[in-house]
């Protein structure tokens, strides 16, 4: 337990530093005169080079242990932040990205893989993958308005090489304080009398297209990235957007906080908070006489119920077996979404709402998601407490 709190800690200062670039960066990259289809491709091309990062990261979590990977990823993006306060040209800016796509890469499944491990029991690694959710969900409540103020208070420059430091400083930290922990064996858990569930076996395969609703999440979450920030035009623009940002996170919270949530089944869980953020997305795209940070509260809320949901679905569809690896395609499947997003609105968005992809997106996860059930069954609704 103490790992976790240690990883909790951790993780919320990352979160927040890495946060709080969201509505700055776009802005930053309009200053140096970039075009809103090359800020789409800098966007795209950051998710883009997290996918050998992820593929990395999926064999070597299992091998070597969380604890280096989540060092060498926080110490990297904070020295790619120091180089990125002195950029003067958007190309430079790209390559920067890159890297730090590259490099933050290990940190989720390393992260994720580590909070697994801590225990065996399916229902207790639910609660440590809802505390993630709502760790990172309390840093970006505040991160993006903090990102904004910053840069109106004190600059571009020395508010990226400031977020640099207190990343490095977290990676030196968290050498000395985090401790990787052996994976747990798995503990069979027999069929309760009133079901038909069968026992997954250990190392049981995940179906494919179980990833394309994480594909479908991350890219509404790139086009919302994309979008939100072109609304500032000025300082008061930026503090703006952070707070918007702000107001999605604070709509996760409220879901998160619901602890009652994480009894029910994490398939059903994923089900219907998928299909409600594409209904959101698609009232956006509408553009209904309604207030839009109401309508980014209702985004908040449906991802609060999501993104914890789909971790523990993959716990246990896993069968208690290769945490890196499962959780790295997991992330592989965040970072194709998160490209896809982001170069989709920068090109198509003269001619269509991006929001109109993000429901789309999102409506072919939904569909698809039923079929993954012809190969595993999955729990109740209400699985009954042990």
């Amino acid at each position: 337990m103490k790992t976790a709190i240690w990883l909790y800690l951790f993780l919320f200062v990352a979160f927040f530093d890495l946060h709080a670039q969201y509505p700055i960066l776009t802005p930053f990259a309009i200053s140096l005169g970039a075009a809103p289809s090359f800020i789409g491709l800098m966007m795209g091309m950051y998710s883009i080079t997290h996918l050998p990062g992820n593929i990395m990261a999926g064999y070597g979590v299992d091998r070597f242990g969380s604890r280096l990977f989540i060092v060498f990823s926080l110490m990297g993006a904070g020295v790619v932040l120091l180089f990125q306060s002195k950029v003067t040209d958007p190309w430079q800016l790209l390559v920067l990205r890159s890297i730090s796509g590259f490099v933050l890469a290990f940190l989720s499944p390393a992260c994720l893989a580590l909070l697994a491990r801590i225990s065996s029991d399916v229902t207790k690694q639910g609660k440590f993958m809802a505390g993630n959710g709502l760790v990172h969900t309390l840093a970006t409540v505040v991160s993006p308005a903090a990102g904004a103020y910053l840069v109106a208070r004190i600059g571009f420059t020395t508010a990226f090489y400031l977020l640099g430091w207190v990343l490095i400083i977290t990676a030196i930290c968290a050498l000395f304080f985090i401790r990787d922990i052996k994976a747990a064996p798995a503990v069979e858990i027999e069929p309760a009398p009133s079901s038909t569930k069968p026992v997954l076996a250990e190392g049981t395969p995940i179906p494919w297209l179980v990833f394309l609703l994480p594909i479908a999440m991350s890219c509404a979450q790139g086009i919302l990235s994309f979008e939100l920030p072109l609304m500032a035009t000025s300082s008061k623009g930026m503090m703006e957007t952070g707070i918007l940002f702000s107001v999605v996170s604070i709509g996760a919270l409220i879901t998160l906080s619901m602890l009652f949530l994480n009894k029910l089944s994490s398939y059903y869980r994923t089900l219907w908070g998928a299909l409600g953020l594409a209904l959101v997305y698609f009232t956006i795209a509408a553009q209904p006489p309604l207030p839009f940070f109401m309508l980014l509260l209702f985004v908040g809320m449906a991802k609060g119920i999501v993104l914890p949901a789909i971790s523990t679905l993959l716990i246990e569809l896993s069968g208690g077996a290769k945490y890196g690896r499962t959780f790295s395609v997991l992330s592989i499947a965040y970072s194709v979404g998160a490209f896809l997003g982001p170069m989709l609105a920068g090109h198509l968005r003269d001619n269509l709402s991006p929001y109109y992809l993000a429901f789309l997106g999102l409506m072919i996860g939904v569909c698809v998601l039923p079929f993954h059930r012809r190969k595993t069954t999955l729990t109740p609704i209400f699985p009954k407490s042990r």
